[in-house]
């Protein structure tokens, strides 16, 4: 199972989320990253529905896969 954490960090004049390399939007303060980052964590651990997917990963190659509605990742928010 997959384990996503989101971290809570200043950014660009105020305060966002971070998940690995990608920043959220800009919130005003602290709270506002940590209230958006609490809701985005626990909207990742809601089941859906079985659906097929496309991507493509980093070598510009597609694949094909059937994502159970069911395989949810492990959410965490780190407060930096």
């Amino acid at each position: 199972m997959t384990d996503i954490t989101y971290i809570i960090v200043e950014h660009d004049g105020g305060w966002a989320y971070k998940v690995g390399d990608t920043f959220s939007e800009t919130f005003p303060s602290h709270d506002a990253a940590l209230k958006a980052a609490q809701r985005a964590a626990g909207e990742q651990r809601v089941s859906g529905e079985t659906e097929g997917i496309t991507y493509e990963d980093k070598n510009a190659v597609w694949h094909q896969e059937v994502s159970s509605g069911e395989d949810r990742p492990t959410t965490h928010v780190k407060d930096a």
